[in-house]
C-alpha cells in the first residue's frame, strides 16, 4: 500500500479487535507505537493512517484481527483531505 506498510496481527486468533481482550488490545496500541518508532526511522513519512476494518461491512477480508500502521508521504496522492473515510464515496471531502 505504502513504503513501510506494516500489519500487526495477534498470535491469539480473534475475528476482531472488539474480541481481543483488553490486554491484547493494550499490547496492540504499544505496537502501534513501536512501529511508528521504526518506520521514522527507516522511512521518515510525513504522516500516518491506522487503520482496523471489523466486519465485511467495513471492508475485513481476512477474519483475523489486525492492525495496519500505513505511513503517508507528501505527494502519494492528489489530496489527502478526509483520511480514512475517503474508503466511503461521496464522504472523503469536506
Amino acid at each position: 500500500m505504502s513504503p513501510g506498510h506494516l500489519l500487526l496481527i495477534p498470535f491469539r486468533h480473534v475475528a476482531s479487535f472488539f474480541d481481543a481482550t483488553g490486554d491484547e488490545q493494550a499490547a496492540l496500541l504499544s505496537l502501534v507505537h513501536d512501529a511508528r518508532r521504526l518506520l521514522d526511522e527507516r522511512y521518515a513519512p510525513d504522516g500516518y493512517n491506522i487503520g482496523v476494518n471489523i466486519g465485511a461491512a467495513a471492508g475485513q477480508s481476512v477474519m483475523h484481527l489486525h492492525v495496519h500502521v500505513i505511513p503517508r508521504y507528501v505527494g502519494d496522492m492528489e489530496d489527502p483531505k478526509g483520511g480514512v473515510r475517503g474508503v466511503i464515496p461521496g464522504k472523503r471531502g469536506y
